[in-house]
């Protein structure tokens, strides 16, 4: 049995707490985890299985003999670090999306049926945007039932996806305006709590329009021209937990709305049925599935076939991201036949 050793950078953040949770569930389950972190995670103490692991500080030393290395934390500490672990031999995982631009650097799904073109030269893979994923997925079940004329998307984003201080100035913002009292705003330099918003403050520490750029880049990347470029809105929604997406898609023809929902059905998606259980981002968290509702604009001569449809569709952020790359080690695996025989 091989069993390789893998590192996480950025593990105390909450991408890398699922990321490690995840492995355990995976094939993977048997790997050698080295937890690694920046000096503000250093020391913390996580719990790996039945035993409980200290995350150390990242050195120039800590990527050796790691095969796989996911970087997990901050776009700072991955092109900080990212070159160290190639060099010592490491296949990186960028997460952070640091690297999507860079050169020979694959945005990847295997869950979109693209095989992962990589080799011994591919000096990173990117796994896909959390938004760009579950975009995708739908975008590709859909065109199985008829080609997709025109698609546009609404995305809410939430707090968690620009991790821990996002999430701790939401919750700090909600109880200050309970209570009359001013508000933090370092993160997003604006009122989130309550509100929902397309942009946010000159000195915010995150940007919408970034990461806009970036689900609208993945999913391109992912469709390989199965489908039209994608007119999209990223917008901040007062949530803590789980994407959600308002997707309309036109037809070039009437299709029968029957195909639309046998469509939906596939790998990776849950369609819901009834009204009463619309997808949320609650329903969505520790869900595998995108969860999926579907609304047909029926055409008035045929009730049974429709040119346009919406989709109302959520999935969890964090869980969709560890899935998705451990998806990507699985398939890299063929370049990695080395690893300690038990």
């Amino acid at each position: 049995m091989t069993v390789y050793k893998i590192a996480i950078a950025g593990a105390s953040t909450l991408l890398g707490q699922e990321v490690r949770d995840a492995l355990l569930e995976s094939p993977l389950a048997a790997a050698k985890l080295l937890l690694l972190d920046e000096a503000e995670g250093r020391g913390r103490l996580e719990q790996i299985g039945d035993e409980v692991a200290v995350v150390q500080a990242i050195e120039e030393e800590s990527f050796e003999h790691v095969d796989f290395t996911f970087f997990c934390g901050s776009e700072l500490l991955t092109r900080k670090y990212w070159q160290k672990a190639l060099h010592a031999g490491s296949t990186v995982l960028d997460l952070s999306g640091a690297l999507d631009q860079e050169a020979g650097v694959l945005v990847r799904s295997p869950w979109l049926g693209i095989e992962l073109d990589a080799d011994l030269f591919t000096p990173a893979v990117v796994p896909a945007h959390p938004a760009a994923v579950a975009l995708a997925l739908l975008l590709n079940h859909v065109r199985q039932a008829a080609p997709v004329r025109q698609a546009a998307a609404t995305v809410l984003q939430p707090a968690s996806e620009q991790g821990r201080a996002a999430m701790d100035e939401l919750h700090q913002q909600t109880v200050n305006l309970l209570s009359f009292q001013g508000i933090p705003r370092e993160v997003y330099d604006a009122q989130v709590a309550y509100n929902l918003l397309t942009g946010l403050g000159e000195s915010a520490q995150v940007s919408l329009g970034v990461t806009e750029e970036r689900i609208r880049r993945h999913t391109e990347a992912l469709s390989a021209g199965r489908w039209p470029m994608l007119a999209l809105q990223l917008v901040q929604a007062p949530v803590f937990h789980g994407y959600t997406f308002s997707l309309s898609l036109e037809f070039e023809h009437p299709v029968e709305i029957r195909a639309i929902e046998e469509a939906l059905g596939g790998e990776h998606l849950d369609l819901v049925l009834e009204d009463t259980d619309s997808p949320s981002n609650l329903a969505a968290t520790g869900q595998n599935e995108v969860l999926v509702r579907l609304r047909a604009e029926k055409d008035g001569r045929n009730p049974t076939l429709a040119s346009r449809i919406w989709l109302w569709a959520a999935s969890d952020n964090l869980r969709m991201s560890a899935q998705n790359a451990i998806a990507c080690v699985l398939d890299l695996r063929r370049l990695r036949p080395k690893g300690s025989v038990q």
